[in-house]
């Protein structure tokens, strides 16, 4: 038998232990914002928010992401993937709670700022941490650790739904989740690597043919260049992320005069097909590479939400979501994956950048959507989505082909 079949085969044990542990970290990173997500409706007739109003407090959640973000490197570098991962897990709970319970605009983005920039440091480390295993595991494994964010978005998703229709006070609610998932987090140090993060590191696969193609042209121009093609890639996958979870609820419950439980399906329903993307995502990935997965990805968006849209219906605007998660499921996996092998950066500094910048997707689309809604209807601000699927469909050349096998010499 040959080495690189007993690696493919028999991941270390350690290895094995620390896939679990960061698949915690990701459904706890899931759960915590979904639970307050069925519950925006609410909140913006509490405080009588116009969309506009709504929509900027929604903004601050990536605002304090990209205020925060450039620290993650740092901060792994000096402490640990696993700690920070886990220490900014329940600062999260806790600016979401302030969120939940906020009496007036400013605390509601005071909260939203907050669990924004602990969010961003999480992604950061628990994706560092996860690339770590998946260098052991010498296969794609990274969405895997993606879908089971997705499965904990959905259960936050339902749980939040469900509590807003039985009219549970959210605080209640929030206490209750925050309480459970920062445990769940801190549980799930004693599976981590332990050790301080390596200081250099081998790609986990190597793209068909070598790098993408944007990398076979010498120069610094060449890699910031690729560089930026996978940011709108990312925070293309945003734009559709935060309209699932910024404004399916309120276009479901108001425009299309669903009831509050069917409301937070439509969020449900793309969470739930982009665990589905993710799940399969890495067999994908590894047989037709990232470019394909990526560029039929961003059709599935185009077409899935862009019928929604125009024949507007309760249950085509649920599937319209649910096509749009399935689509862009790989796709900030596979800009995080592509950026943290990027040539010419330390370890870790291409994943935090596009982790940072695909920040402005969320910080972006909140108020644009929110004042297109308030100038004609939200269904045209939800046009955004199709057209997010359109860029993927025109920068996906950027990522790699399919992978390759490993390198490895075979026993004597």
């Amino acid at each position: 038998m040959t080495s690189l079949t007993a690696a493919v085969q028999r991941p270390p044990r350690e290895a094995v232990r620390a896939r679990v542990g960061v698949a915690m970290l990701f459904f706890t990173n899931g759960a915590i914002f979904a639970n307050l997500l069925p519950r925006y409706p609410e909140i913006k007739a509490g405080l009588d928010l116009t969309n506009a109003a709504f929509g900027l407090a929604v903004a601050a959640f990536p605002l304090g992401a990209l205020l925060a973000g450039l620290t993650a490197g740092m901060l792994v570098r000096r402490y640990r993937s696993s700690r920070v991962a886990i220490v900014a897990t329940v600062f999260s709970a806790v600016g979401i709670l302030i969120a939940g319970v906020a009496p007036a605009w400013i605390a509601l983005a005071a909260g939203l700022f907050i669990a924004g920039a602990m969010d961003s440091i999480t992604d950061v480390a628990q994706n560092s941490h996860g690339l770590r295993v998946q260098r052991l595991y010498k296969r794609s494994i990274l969405n895997s650790f993606h879908a089971v964010w997705s499965v904990g978005a959905v259960l936050g998703g339902v749980l939040g739904a469900g509590a807003a229709q039985l009219a549970m006070p959210v605080a209640l609610q929030l206490t209750g989740s925050a309480v459970l998932f920062s445990l769940v987090a801190l549980a799930a140090y004693r599976f981590l690597l332990s050790g301080a993060e390596p200081a250099d590191v081998e790609p986990a696969v190597a793209p068909q043919g070598g790098a993408p193609r944007a990398l076979r042209g010498p120069g610094l121009l060449a890699t910031y260049g690729v560089l930026a093609a996978l940011v709108l890639i990312a925070a293309s996958g945003a734009i559709v992320e935060d309209a699932g979870s910024s404004w399916s609820a309120i276009y479901l419950s108001g425009s299309l005069q669903a009831s509050a439980f069917v409301a937070g399906v439509g969020f449900i329903a793309l969470q739930g097909m982009q665990f589905v993307g993710r799940i399969c995502g890495d067999r994908l990935v590894d047989r037709f590479g990232q470019r394909s997965v990526a560029r039929a990805g961003g059709l599935v968006v185009f077409v899935g939400m862009g019928v929604a849209l125009a024949a507007p219906t309760a249950p085509g605007t649920v599937v319209g979501f649910g096509l749009a998660g399935l689509g862009v499921a790989t796709l900030i996996p596979a800009a995080m994956h592509a950026a943290d092998e990027l040539p010419g950066f330390r370890p870790g500094t291409g994943l935090t950048i596009v982790s940072w910048l695909l920040r402005l997707g969320f910080l972006v689309s909140p108020p644009v959507v929110g004042a297109i809604a308030d100038a004609s209807s939200l269904g045209l601000g939800l046009l955004v989505v199709p057209a997010a699927g359109l860029l993927v469909v025109f920068f996906s050349p950027v990522l790699a082909g399919p992978a390759t096998r490993f390198a490895v010499q075979r026993d004597e």
